[in-house]
């Protein structure tokens, strides 16, 4: 069975964007982007990369870990905002919303129904792992089917923001196990941990 990987980056103080939910790492954005950092996405997590980085740094390697992504709606309206209707074109690629209508892009899948059920579909399914991409409120209402977490742990903090999972997620202590961890030369850390026990909450679609 195909697992659900939460795959994010965060700050020290567990935040994966400002206040303002804008992408961090754009071009007006605050997140640093060491060369260790790109080479390590590059060498270790190719399919990550949105299509446009990709093409600009000439990557055509599929990658070993995902052929799935999924995201929520404010998630996705950064790429739309920046004219972007596919951000990896070469990922199998949902978005969860029940007011974003029709899709943008033929390739996109939007979902409007319950993102657990549609999740749990997805896990039966042949393939690679099914990349959850965020944002914090989609990654709160499948917070039960993640069985993996890989954080990008960056050496800062910015004080508020959006969370690792949203702050209207219920509170449920799970354990994790530390199964991997990369330590780069800037200070950014990757940190695999895979789930020992798992809560049963109800669940909601991101709007």
């Amino acid at each position: 069975m195909r697992k659900l990987v939460y795959y994010i980056a965060s700050t020290l103080d567990g935040f994966i964007a400002g206040p303002d939910g804008a992408d961090p790492t754009g071009p007006d954005g605050f997140w640093p982007i060491p060369e260790d950092y790109v080479g390590h996405l590059i060498a270790e997590y190719p399919e990550t990369l949105p299509g446009p980085a990709r093409a600009a740094l000439s990557i055509t390697a599929e990658g070993t870990h995902f052929d799935t992504v999924v995201e929520g709606r404010r998630s996705y309206e950064i790429g739309l905002k920046a004219g972007v209707t596919d951000a990896y074109p070469h990922l199998r690629h949902l978005v969860f919303s029940r007011t974003l209508g029709e899709s943008p892009d033929p390739a996109v899948e939007i979902v409007a129904t319950d993102p657990v059920a549609r999740v749990r579909e997805l896990k039966e399914e042949d393939g690679k792992d099914i990349w959850l991409v965020g944002g914090g409120e989609l990654a709160g209402s499948l917070y039960s089917e993640i069985s993996t977490l890989i954080i990008k742990l960056s050496p800062m903090t910015i004080g508020s923001g959006i969370p690792l999972f949203s702050h209207k997620a219920a509170f449920l202590p799970d354990e994790w196990t530390l199964a991997d961890h990369q330590v780069l030369t800037s200070g950014a850390v990757f940190l695999t941990y895979e789930r020992v026990t798992t809560s049963v909450r109800l669940t909601v679609a991101d709007d």
